[in-house]
């Protein structure tokens, strides 16, 4: 899906903070010991292989109306589940509605309550939910950027520009899903948010139900020259105690996570903390863009399977749209 999905999901923690009207951060926790709790594989590693779906109503940065507070109460946490998913019913049937406006589809009601799946809960780490994925810094909120991005993002393809395919997003030309989906980092978006782990002593393989990427990582491997870069970066992992962290770089001057560029490294940590949960954690780092290292914190639960074919191109005629119809107001405008 388009860009316009991503723009969705602010719309989406908009309307969880109308609702409404620590934990500590930083580094990684140091691994704990081996647990016999959880399933492990030949060589004794933690088994992370299986379905997983890290969806939830939890945003990336908490909303100003929670502003000071990182959990919430059980019953806090109910009552604003409950709100969000009254508000969510009202997109069925509607042509106008906020999450409309934001997704670009105001006036023809592109997206209804069956098609959307972002989950409905707020995500539980450590036996409390979080406001905010954010961990750190404290606020929950992305660190500033620099001026050096502000500067680089003045000279990006504006969003509005048809003259080429390569003018349009990634996810629109179906290359990489949107919202970050294929990570690294892995967010949950509006839909779509389950993934598959197959794992040997040798490589870990990550399939990505949006768009079907599939990621790579390859256990004690190195990085290649940085004359080599893709969609995904390059990832490589090793174990620490139980739990695995992938490390990755090499990522192309397009992925742009948040205005990042191509500098941008993130080092995810895997541990299997029960057998229906992986704590995802995850920092992000790229001084280039932003003012400071900053983390990330939710689980990924597991889920029944299988993953099935994201064939995104199949019988996709909105892109041949998108410019036909900019074509036509080329030509609407001309003969005015």
């Amino acid at each position: 899906m388009s860009y316009r999905s991503f723009a969705a999901m602010g719309a989406l923690a908009l309307m969880l903070a109308a609702a409404l009207a620590g934990q500590t951060p930083g580094a990684a926790p140091k691994p704990k010991a081996k647990s016999s709790a959880v399933p492990r594989t030949p060589d004794g590693h933690p088994d992370l292989q299986g379905v997983w779906t890290n969806a939830t109503i939890t945003p990336m940065e908490r909303p100003a109306a929670m502003a000071g507070k990182a959990t919430l109460t059980d019953a806090e946490a109910v009552a604003l589940e409950k709100n969000a998913e009254n508000e969510l019913a009202k997109v069925d049937g509607a042509s106008e509605h906020p999450l409309l406006a934001a997704a670009g589809s105001n006036g023809t009601g592109g997206y209804n309550v069956l098609f959307i799946d972002r989950g409905s809960e707020f995500a539980r780490v450590d036996g409390v939910k979080r406001t905010s994925l954010i961990v750190d810094p404290p606020d929950g909120k992305v660190p500033p950027i620099t001026p050096e991005a502000r500067q680089r993002m003045s000279r990006t393809v504006p969003i509005g520009r048809y003259d080429s395919v390569k003018d349009r997003p990634l996810a629109e030309r179906c290359l990489l899903g949107f919202g970050s989906t294929s990570g690294p980092p892995m967010l949950p978006v509006l839909y779509n948010n389950n993934y598959q782990i197959v794992q040997t002593p040798d490589n870990v393989m990550i399939l990505v139900e949006m768009v079907h990427d599939a990621r790579i990582v390859r256990i004690n491997g190195k990085h290649p020259g940085p004359e080599v870069r893709q969609w995904l970066g390059d990832s490589i992992g090793h174990w620490e105690g139980d739990t695995l962290v992938v490390d990755t770089t090499n990522f192309t001057s397009q992925t742009r996570f948040r205005g990042a560029s191509e500098n941008l490294h993130v080092i995810e940590r895997f541990t299997r903390t029960d057998a229906n949960t992986i704590l995802y954690r995850v920092t992000v780092d790229d001084p280039t863009t932003f003012s400071k290292i900053w983390t990330m914190e939710y689980p990924f639960a597991a889920t029944e399977g299988p993953i099935y074919e994201y064939a995104c191109h199949e019988g996709n005629y909105a892109l041949t749209d998108i410019l036909g119809g900019a074509r036509k107001a080329d030509s609407e405008t001309g003969r005015k």
